[in-house]
């Protein structure tokens, strides 16, 4: 009995002499959480409004809130008594473990890093890496954000695209445009490669400066391929695309031009010895 009113006794005097420190630690806590809040909101604001790069928005923002954050913990710290001293060694300390611990997630920043200075892409670029495709959401800390044609969100560690090759499509504002076209072997090459060039011709999205060029590709085991190269601009591209198949098919069969399907001919031999 004597002992518990001891420790009740210590519980006390501990309640007294740290229960407001304590407390107000936990109101500069919460306050200091909201204040941080706002000034994000506020520096992102004004990176947006002087049209900063949209690449470091979101990186900076975050490097920014980590730092305020720190600087808060370090004075709650203070407030509540803990020797700077002894918390600098113990934070260090706590830093070599989690430094040791998230090899992963260091390697992510640093690749978030040099992505962000040396730009091998930004912020609504199409690129292809680490085996996605997609466009370029958000480039943040740790991770950079795509989103695919299709609509999907696809999130990737830094260290895998700044360690890796990134196919960037939308780094020029050009792009070559190469398309393959396969007639029957029966079938007219001159008169496809007219057809192929009055439409190429006639397609204002080429770019003139370029040139077109068509020639015929390969013998293959069941057509002949006739290759189109043209360029166009980024923009276009996927447009230019997807219309010319279509009229290249149109044109072929109101010329009569057959476009062959990979087929098989078999020749069958008697056998004369079984008579």
């Amino acid at each position: 009995m004597e002992n518990f009113q001891k420790y009740f006794d210590q519980i006390i005097d501990m309640v007294v002499a740290y229960g407001a420190k304590i407390l107000l630690a936990i109101v500069v806590l919460i306050i200091g959480l909201v204040v941080i809040k706002r000034v994000l909101k506020t520096v992102r604001k004004m990176l947006e409004k002087r049209k900063v790069d949209p690449s470091l928005t979101p990186f900076l923002t975050s490097i920014i809130g980590a730092l305020l954050k720190i600087m808060l913990v370090i004075s709650i710290a203070s407030m509540v008594g803990v020797e700077m001293t002894s918390f600098v060694a113990i934070l260090g300390a706590a830093g070599l473990a989690v430094g040791l611990a998230l090899q992963g997630s260091l390697a992510n920043f640093a690749g978030g890093v040099l992505i962000l200075i040396l730009k091998p892409f930004k912020v609504g670029d199409f690129i292809e890496g680490a085996g996605h495709s997609g466009t370029v959401r958000e480039i943040q800390v740790f991770y950079t954000y795509l989103t695919t044609p299709s609509g999907q969100e696809i999130i990737i560690p830094n260290a895998q695209l700044s360690n890796n090759s990134v196919t960037n499509y939308s780094f020029n504002d050009t792009r070559r445009l190469d398309m393959t076209f396969g007639i029957g072997y029966g079938d007219d090459i001159d008169k496809a490669k007219q057809i192929i060039s009055d439409l190429a011709n006639a397609e204002k999205r080429f770019l003139d400066e370029q040139g077109i060029t068509i020639f015929v590709e390969a013998l293959a085991d069941s057509s002949v391929n006739i290759r189109l190269r043209a360029w166009t601009t980024n923009a276009d591209y996927w447009d230019v695309l997807n219309g010319f198949n279509e009229k290249i098919k149109k044109a072929f069969d109101a010329a009569g031009v057959g476009i062959p399907f990979p087929q098989m001919d078999l020749h069958l031999v008697e056998d004369k010895t079984k008579k």
